[in-house]
Parts: C-alpha cells; structure tokens; sequence
C-alpha cells in the first residue's frame, strides 16, 4: 500500500473510523427570575415577607448554605479542600478520582474566592433628603463552593455555586465520558483514550450513542445531583417558581479520526504545517 502524500489522502484513504461527539461542555445554571434587580426585590417581598427591599435579610441564607456545604462534607466523610491560588482544579479532581472505587458519589468539595457578579445595597437620597436603599448589581470577590463528582451515567463532572445570592452556579461534563458509559451498558466493547475512543467494535452504534445525548439527559443530571446536594432554595422557594435552568456557556464538539498507522500522522501533521507556512504573518 502505497504511503499517503497529503492531508486529504490520509483523510480519504488512512481514517479506519471516525466518530463525533460533544466533548467538554460548561453550562450556566441560574434562576431566571433572580438575574436583576426588580427580581431580587420581588423576592425580599414574597418570599421572606419583608417590606424593604435590601440585600441585608439575604445574609442568613447565605450562611445557611454554607453552614450546609460544610455539615454535608462533614456527615458523608467527603474530603474539603481549600484551593491555593494558581492551583489547577483538574490536577486535584484526578488525584482523588484515582482513589474513588465506587459507581458514583461525591469525590470532594472545594472552597475558591472568585470574582463574580452579585448585588448590593447603597443608600440613596430623595428629593427631600431623606435615605431610602437601593440594590444595585455590581461585582465582588466571594467563596464558590466546587462538588466534584462521579455519575453512574456521565463519569467525572463539577457542580460549582456561587455562595452569594442568587446563588448561580457553573456545570461541566465531558461527553465522551457519558459516551463511554452508554457504551459499556450497550454492550460495545471499546478502548478508551483519555478522552475519547482509539478503537470500537460497532462504530455505528457508537455514533448513535454519542447523538443521543442533548438538553434532557444534561438536564436530568442537573436535577438528580440538586436533590442530593445542599441546595441554597428552600422547598418553598423552588414551589414558587424559583428553580434552576440551564444555558451553554461554552461547548466544545469533537471529531475523532483514528488513523490506521503512526506514518500516516506523521504526514499529516508535517503536511498540515508545510501547507500553512505560506499564509502569512500579522503586520
């Protein structure tokens, strides 16, 4: 067989399979009605009965949120860490995940000062002098709490709130790793790269399985690991409406090629670059 010479001939002739799949996705969890200020103050006003509108009264459940992250790593034996600054998240999730046996639970919970945006209080004067207070929505630096965790469906993901009100929160999945987990339960035998696939038995069934995954299976993983952490709303909250939803914040799509022998990536690459070489550079 004769080596190939160019990018396309190894893309037309060298591929032995291929497969597309949502790869790392970071979705925004919030609560819709919460994201400005006439929200907030309807809040203050119906569900804690209050007839100022201030960020004062939210303090409380901020501390009841974080007095319950750390009553729930205390009761279920779940290790605390406080992230260093400049530490890298991921470095610390595969360090416990080498240790974690089980089919899914809670690997760690932790604790890093961010920058997010928030509201505040400021008091302002009416026409007559007189002080009245007034929220406004601004930035500040605040603890985030991260849970990182293992699903029996999705593999290693992270679940991070933001400790102030609204308490928004951050998810991140990999959907190679639900795409592997479909695959073991489907019966198709595989092997697995780190992230993704470098060999499967039934390619077909394996794109399908990739395909299947959207809004409803991310979703559902959101509601399930809600019910089972500290959740910042009570259950009235959550009847009256005040409940998460979610939105991409980034999404990564991947195609994975696997190539039939080394040589043919090596030409690849050393064909990709020769055929760049010449595209300029910025003046």
């Amino acid at each position: 067989m004769t080596v190939a010479r160019s990018v396309g001939d190894v893309v037309s002739e060298h591929v032995v399979f291929a497969v597309d799949c949502i790869d790392r996705m970071y979705l925004n969890a919030y609560v819709p009605g919460l994201q400005y200020a006439p929200g907030l103050v309807a809040y203050v006003h119906r569900q804690l009965g209050l007839p100022i509108a201030s960020t004062a009264p939210l303090a409380k459940i901020t501390d009841a949120f974080s007095a319950a992250v750390h009553r729930f790593a205390r009761d279920h034996g779940v290790p605390w860490v406080d992230f260093a600054k400049g530490q890298r998240k991921d470095d610390v999730m595969h360090e416990h995940l080498d240790r974690f046996t089980g089919a899914e639970g809670v690997l760690f919970v932790g604790r890093a000062q961010e920058k997010t945006n928030l509201f505040r209080t400021e008091k302002r004067r009416d026409a007559h002098g007189d002080s009245y207070p007034w929220i406004v929505k601004t930035s500040g630096l605040v603890n985030h709490f991260y849970f990182y965790c293992v699903d029996d469906d999705f593999g290693p993901f992270f679940l991070k709130f933001c400790s102030y009100f609204p308490y928004n929160a951050k998810l991140c999945i990999n959907g190679h790793e639900w795409a592997k987990r479909q695959a073991a339960k489907a019966g198709i035998g595989f092997t697995a790269l780190d992230n993704g696939f470098a060999a499967v038995d039934d390619v077909v069934a394996l794109q399908a399985i990739c395909n299947r995954l959207g809004p409803e299976q991310i979703d559902a993983l959101l509601r399930k690991w809600l019910a089972r952490l500290p959740h910042p709303f009570s259950p009235a909250d959550r009847s009256a409406g005040y409940r998460y939803e979610l939105s991409i914040l980034q999404a990564e799509f991947s195609l994975t090629q696997m190539l039939d022998k080394p040589v043919s990536g090596r030409i690849f690459f050393e064909q990709t670059i020769r055929d760049n070489l010449d595209i300029g550079r910025p003046d």
